[in-house]
C-alpha cells in the first residue's frame, strides 16, 4: 500500500512538473507575422520597383539585339563571309552580355531582398522575444507550415506580438 502511495505521489509530481514545463512553451507562425508587418509590404513594393527597373533594361537590350539580328539577317546575302562572321561574333557577345546582365540583376535583387528583410526579421524576433519574456515563456516554436511543428496546443503568441508591433 505504501508503495502505491509513493508511486502515486511520484506520478502526481511528474504530471505537475510536466504541466508547469508545458506552460513555458508557446508557438507563433513566423511567416504569418512577417506578412502582417507593414514593413514587409513596403519592402515588397520597393522590390517590385527594382525588379521592374531591371526588367525594363533587360527588355531594352533584348529588343536592340533582336533588331540587330533582323538587320544582319537581311544584309547577310550582300555581305562578305568575313563580315558575316564578324557580325555573328558580335551577336554572340551581345547575347552573353544580356545573359550576364540577367544573372547580375537576379543576384542584385536577392541581395536587396536580404538587406531589406534583415531588419524586419530582427524587429519581429525582438518582439517575439520580448513577449515571451513578459509571459515567462522559455521556448517559442515556429508553427509556420513546413517548419516541423505538427501539434501546437500551447499558447499562440501571435496576438500579443502583433499588439506589441502595433499591427491590427
Amino acid at each position: 500500500m505504501k508503495l502505491f502511495r509513493n508511486l502515486f505521489v511520484v506520478i502526481a509530481l511528474l504530471t505537475a512538473f510536466n504541466t508547469v514545463e508545458a506552460q513555458n512553451v508557446a508557438h507563433i507562425d513566423s511567416e504569418q507575422l512577417l506578412m502582417a508587418m507593414p514593413e514587409t509590404k513596403a519592402m515588397e513594393t520597393e522590390l517590385k520597383k527594382v525588379q521592374q527597373t531591371y526588367a525594363d533594361e533587360y527588355n531594352a537590350q533584348a529588343t536592340a539585339l533582336q533588331a540587330k539580328l533582323q538587320k544582319y539577317d537581311q544584309e547577310a546575302p550582300t555581305q562578305t563571309d568575313a563580315k558575316n562572321e564578324e557580325r555573328r561574333i558580335e551577336v554572340e557577345g551581345l547575347k552573353q552580355k544580356i545573359q550576364k546582365y540577367a544573372q547580375t540583376a537576379d543576384q542584385e535583387i536577392q541581395k536587396k531582398r536580404f538587406d531589406l528583410l534583415k531588419p524586419i526579421v530582427e524587429k519581429a524576433q525582438k518582439a517575439v522575444s520580448d513577449v515571451a519574456t513578459e509571459k515567462g515563456v522559455k521556448y517559442v516554436l515556429d508553427s509556420s507550415p513546413g517548419k516541423g511543428l505538427i501539434v501546437f496546443e500551447g499558447e499562440d503568441l501571435m496576438p500579443s506580438v502583433k499588439s506589441k508591433l502595433g499591427i491590427q
